[in-house]
């Protein structure tokens, strides 16, 4: 099969794309100190044969930074680190954009710096357990209900992030609407039980997020904002909800309004998640008129064929990015792929991260 939809360039926005292929964000933490490093260049420069490289999720906030050893992007220290990290991958002819994700409640103290808190739309905890670099696994904490003040600093710190991601030479932005994290805790009534403004009615629940795609949009252009969304999911404690469908129609309208650059709907099915039903899938396509990334137990083959109909915009790759770091090099040569070593995806060193081997002119 010659993949000839998935390795045709492609435009999103103003964007030149050498090719369909998206690589999803994949949390790896080697961002030792909440640090974008060297190491970190390394593996995204490796990766630059894709079309499109969506990063790692990355705190807009001191507050955001629930797990060990993920990145943030709230002061120039850090944006000092993403910048050759762009440099990278800008390099190779790629593109890359930067995901911000605020964990809220999906969080423990101990992967906090001094000073930070865990905030979330209602004290509402999360069951079981994370793991932490201190002490190993550790009961979810109840988190702290947010003020009012709180919510409108929230999104002025996604907005302070985006314009540091620009700087750093990011091409965009993606929000991290989905699994569970800040801004799905608010859209959800099983984690948002606020009878304020940003709570109860399918309007108020979405205000969070649209309030910070706005935010975002202002700060560094709706051309360059994207969002990661993934209705019917139920990674950290997420589930269903009446209004479901109507809150992601609503949500997809009004980002419509906003004119971001696209959605990225991720389906966590494959991994064992409930099916995202179609009809939910339609109704986001019918609101919002923009590109739609697709993306969730992908092999070449299905993501052919949704490019081919129409379905998918582009296709967004996890695991096999993740284990080779010229995965579409070894699709158009119909190479065998690296298998991914699970024990090694959330450890630091290059082990497991930056030593998958890549495809030579003698096995090509």
């Amino acid at each position: 099969m010659t993949y000839e939809h998935l390795f045709a360039h492609a435009t999103l926005g103003s964007l030149h794309l050498k090719n369909k292929f998206v690589m999803s964000p994949m949390t790896r933490s080697r961002a030792t100190g909440n640090l974008p490093n060297a190491l970190m260049a390394t593996y995204y420069g490796q990766r630059a044969g894709a079309g499109l490289i969506i990063s790692e999720g990355t705190s807009p906030s001191p507050n955001g930074l629930g797990y060990a050893r993920i990145p943030g992007a709230f002061n120039q220290e850090q944006a000092n680190g993403w910048h050759h990290i762009t440099e990278a991958v800008h390099q190779k002819g790629g593109r890359i954009f930067l995901q911000l994700m605020h964990t809220g409640r999906v969080s423990h103290i101990d992967n906090l710096p001094q000073g930070a808190e865990i905030v979330a739309p209602s004290a509402v905890p999360l069951e079981g357990e994370m793991y932490t670099d201190t002490k190993g696994m550790q009961p979810y904490p109840t988190p702290r209900e947010m003020t009012a003040h709180d919510v409108k600093h929230a999104v002025h710190e996604f907005a302070t992030a985006a314009k540091y991601g620009i700087d750093a030479g990011f091409d965009g932005v993606e929000l991290h609407g989905a699994n569970g994290y800040l801004i799905e805790q608010f859209l959800s009534p099983v984690t948002n039980h606020r009878v304020d403004t940003h709570g109860g009615s399918t309007e108020n629940r979405a205000r969070f997020a649209l309030e910070v795609a706005k935010a975002v949009a202002d700060a560094i252009g709706p051309e360059r904002t994207g969002i990661r969304l993934s209705p019917y999911g139920v990674f950290s404690g997420m589930a269903d909800y009446d209004d479901l469908e109507a809150t992601y129609e609503y949500l997809a309208l009004q980002l419509h309004h906003l004119g971001l650059l696209y959605i990225h709907l991720v389906n966590h099915s494959s991994m064992g998640a409930p099916e995202v039903k179609p009809s939910v899938v339609e109704k986001i396509r019918a609101a919002f008129k923009g590109p739609l990334i697709l993306s969730g137990g992908y092999d070449a083959d299905r993501a052919e064929a949704d490019l081919k109909s129409g379905a998918a915009s582009l296709v967004a790759f996890g695991r096999p990015f993740l284990a080779n770091p010229d995965f579409p090099e070894r699709i158009k040569h119909g190479s065998p792929l690296n298998a991914p070593d699970m024990n090694t995806f959330y450890t630091p060193g290059e082990k497991g991260y930056t030593d998958y081997p890549a495809l030579t002119k003698e096995t090509v």
